[in-house]
């Protein structure tokens, strides 16, 4: 854990939470994890009151599960929500790629293209944890230039489970190529303003992100929840 700067309370909570989510999302703290407000305060060098926020903000999208007298878990993934953020997310930015495909600020494409350029070094260097969050961005510059960003912190607030699960397969398959190709498709299809291609390419990226999700639940099943 990294040591916090020294700030105000609601500074130094709001820095734990995002330390948090992050190690969570990135599945450095697999679901079933116990945490406890006391070694977290001693970890990230805070006092409990910015660690107890910190564990209510994360309950509340659905990362950690606090149970009173019993301690604070990581939540396990829930396929149910998985399928339903990725629903939402289809929903939205297939509305949004198409809007992109009628008006798109040139230093927006510039911006995708760039992030294009990294995903490329990720690939070659296989780094999964930066093709993640490079493929967030790629999706939130489409956003930002149709001017949608509220839209896509809505979607944020969902994202939780599915995003774990997006990990989890990125650190289980090693071949990530048709994730750089499905973006530079969906880039040409604003650059040339093809909005039938952007939909469609939309459509396939996002099916992709469940489409192993029975695979991930046999091979970890310590992660998920079990259909009751």
């Amino acid at each position: 854990m990294k040591e916090l700067p020294h700030s105000s309370a609601g500074s130094a909570g709001s820095n734990v939470y995002a330390q948090l989510k992050q190690q969570i999302v990135n599945l450095e703290l697999v679901p079933g994890t116990t945490l406890s407000e006391k070694e977290m305060s001693v970890a990230f060098q805070v006092s409990r009151t910015p660690v107890r926020e910190s564990f209510v903000r994360l309950a509340q999208e659905g990362l950690l599960i606090v149970l009173p007298q019993r301690g604070t878990k990581v939540s396990l993934i829930d396929p149910d929500l998985v399928e339903e953020a990725r629903f939402m997310r289809e929903q939205l930015e297939r509305a949004v790629i198409r809007l992109a495909c009628q008006s798109y600020p040139e230093k927006h494409l510039a911006a995708l293209e760039r992030n294009l350029e990294l995903q490329q070094e990720s690939l070659r260097l296989h780094d999964g944890r930066a093709m993640f969050e490079l493929d967030e961005e790629f999706h939130r510059i489409l956003f930002e230039g149709c001017r949608k960003l509220g839209t896509w912190s809505v979607i944020q607030q969902m994202n939780a489970h599915l995003n774990r699960s997006r990990v989890l397969w990125l650190k289980t398959d090693p071949h990530w190529e048709h994730l750089y190709d499905q973006h530079r498709q969906m880039f040409d299809a604003v650059r040339m303003q093809d909005g039938d291609r952007a939909d469609r390419m939309m459509q396939e990226h996002l099916t992709l992100s469940i489409a192993n999700l029975s695979v991930l639940k046999e091979k970890f099943p310590d992660f998920f929840v079990t259909a009751q």
